[in-house]
């Protein structure tokens, strides 16, 4: 009987641990190779004919089927995108993500290198369609080539605010606005 709880805790535990928040500790983004996250588009672009690739397209992340992790909610992914053989294959480059815990944040940008699998295992989004559009609110999953971790950058309005919380309303880190007439006050006279 033990046993058996022990097993169902382990798994309980772990598959709660695949579709936790991605932060190893505050100040490291981590993500394993082969992690899927659901993504979406900001802005819609269609091929053509003429228009076979699409550069510096933005993602950012969302709920999809699938996913075995997520990214913090506040993210951009900058990726490309070329129409080949009737599938969209869209290869990200670079992430930045602000991961916020109460009143303080973390700043994470670097090198991110996922690609989009469609629903049928393949590499690129199948497309039937002449037109060949994405839409934002089309989620699809984006699968990471290889691990990512991303140390937390320097975050200069942090320090700005926690210099301010150590002055305590005092000196030039937290000015107090000085006491000044009224406008309205001084036109009266």
């Amino acid at each position: 009987m033990f046993l058996k709880s022990s097993s169902f805790l382990l798994t309980a535990f772990l598959g709660s641990a695949l579709t936790s928040p991605l932060l190893a500790d505050d100040q490291t983004l981590s993500l394993p190779s082969g992690a899927n996250i659901g993504v979406e588009l900001i802005e819609e672009f269609s091929f053509s004919d003429d228009q076979s690739r699409h550069q510096a397209i933005l993602l950012h992340p969302t709920e999809a089927d699938g996913a075995t992790h997520e990214l913090p909610k506040y993210c951009i992914l900058v990726a490309n995108a070329q129409l080949t053989n009737g599938r969209i294959r869209i290869t990200t480059q670079d992430a930045t993500c602000i991961e916020t815990h109460d009143a303080e944040s973390n700043i994470f940008t670097g090198a991110f290198e996922a690609s989009a699998y469609g629903e049928d295992g393949q590499y690129g989004l199948a497309c039937d369609d002449a037109s060949c559009t994405l839409s934002p609110g089309q989620a699809f999953l984006i699968t990471l080539d290889e691990s990512i971790n991303i140390d937390a950058q320097n975050n200069p309005s942090a320090e700005i605010n926690a210099a301010r919380r150590r002055a305590n309303g005092e000196g030039v880190a937290n000015p107090i606005p000085s006491e000044r007439p009224n406008p309205d006050e001084s036109g009266n006279n």
